[in-house]
């Protein structure tokens, strides 16, 4: 049994980390896994929209942290051992913003440490009610400072430093309202609800999709007048799309756009 499953339906990509036993946790195999995979959708065409899953009781528990024990057992510490890990997480965590295809987390159980920073790290999630969040390290001496990085782009900084230093979760519904997930719904609505976004995302024309979440990164980051004058090229470059000059003249004369892109 794969430790990450990819099924397809049409325009979306599935991904469902497989590994229940260990709670879905970033191990060596399960980062090689989503490293590849993701590696692989970035020239992927067909697929327009990402949802990852995590079977089981929990979407993912972060690290390790048996096998980050055993890492450890070397000359130096295992300071080599966790340099690469680090580094290793920190691509596969940044392939997601890389991806031209929005990725939406579909989130239920719990998400704690490094699986938190997984779910700050997607473009969109979708939270089951009852979901428990955390970037807890600090409870076993260990802060969450890659975590840290995406949550604090993701949520107010007050909110973000009181998760890292006190350990303590916070709900489903305290997540949205902080903006970590876009939306909480029934345990037994997540899958269609998550299935209703990437159907929505992926009908528009994929082209401006792509350009624009490259964009929403770059400008997120920028002074604003840096910001403007980017997004500025960003639309002219769109503009000049032939399907965008098609959906534009298909919105004047009320009909269904021919996008090809």
């Amino acid at each position: 049994m794969a430790i990450l499953e990819r099924n397809d339906t049409g325009a979306v990509a599935h991904l469902h980390m497989n590994a229940p036993e260990r709670l879905n946790a970033l191990s060596d195999e399960m980062l090689a896994a989503l490293q590849a995979e993701f590696d692989a959708l970035k020239g992927d065409s067909s697929i327009r929209a990402v949802i990852l899953s995590g079977a089981g009781k929990a979407f993912c528990a972060g690290h390790d942290l048996k096998q980050m024990t055993a890492g450890r057992q070397t000359e130096d510490g295992g300071r080599a051992y966790f340099k690469d890990l680090f580094d290793r997480c920190a691509r596969m965590m940044l392939t997601i913003r890389e991806l031209p295809q929005p990725v939406i987390a579909r989130v239920h159980g719990i998400a704690t440490a490094a699986g938190c920073q997984l779910v700050a790290s997607c473009d969109l999630a979708v939270a089951a009610e009852g979901t428990r969040f955390g970037v807890n390290g600090v409870n076993i001496g260990l802060f969450c400072s890659t975590p840290m990085v995406a949550l604090s782009r993701n949520i107010p900084r007050k909110q973000a430093f009181e998760m890292l230093t006190t350990g303590r979760f916070i709900d489903a519904t305290r997540a949205e309202a902080l903006g970590l997930v876009n939306r909480v719904v029934p345990p037994e609505d997540l899958e269609r609800e998550a299935q209703d976004l990437a159907d929505t995302v992926a009908a528009k024309l994929g082209a401006a999709v792509r350009i624009g979440k490259r964009a929403f990164y770059e400008q997120v980051e920028l002074p604003v007048e840096q910001a403007y004058a980017y997004a500025g090229e960003v639309m002219v470059e769109n503009m000049l799309y032939r399907d965008t000059e098609e959906g534009i003249n298909a919105f004047l004369e009320k009909r269904d756009p021919d996008w090809r892109q």
